[in-house]
């Protein structure tokens, strides 16, 4: 019986739970167990982020068509007409180089998770919060290290791609 009751330790979350309470214990080992789990949250991640990846491509060429109709129109406007025109370019060249940015944060955090370092902090080295990676993904810092950023007690790290 004591060679049935192991005790395990999840990696991740340092908590401790008797193996007989979890179901199917024969069919894995505890590290085995703990590593199919990190892959099913890693391949949901991915399939969050590769979600959002193709919307906003999908969203970055949309600007860039609504960009180019908007600058074909006609030039004998009046001065109302160019003023909401101008006021139009500028508001999808904002909206352009926003989802630009998203997209390479998106892209950044899928390129982590090739790496094997998706999921940690990238100021602290720390394992960011689960809760904060499912609310948001694309996440470069735990909580600590964003608030502390967004206070301008830390310097941002220049991005690689």
């Amino acid at each position: 019986m004591d060679a049935e009751i192991r005790r395990c330790i999840d990696r991740r979350r340092g908590c401790g739970y008797d193996l007989r309470f979890v179901a199917g214990v024969n069919a894995y080992k505890p590290e085995e167990w703990t590593d199919m789990m990190d892959k099913q949250k890693l391949e949901h991640f991915r399939k969050l982020l590769e979600t959002r990846r193709l919307n906003l491509r999908e969203s970055v060429a949309r600007t860039e068509e609504d960009g180019r109709a908007a600058q074909s129109t006609d030039s004998a406007q009046d001065i109302a007409d160019r003023a909401s025109s101008s006021y139009q370019k500028e508001f999808l060249f904002a909206r352009s180089n926003n989802d630009r940015q998203f997209l390479q944060m998106v892209e950044h955090a899928l390129s982590n998770m090739t790496e094997g370092t998706y999921g940690e902090c990238e100021q602290c080295g720390k394992e960011i919060n689960e809760r904060r990676m499912e609310a948001v993904p694309w996440a470069r810092h735990c909580i600590g290290c964003q608030e502390k950023l967004e206070r301008g007690e830390l310097e941002p790290q220049a991005q690689e791609n």
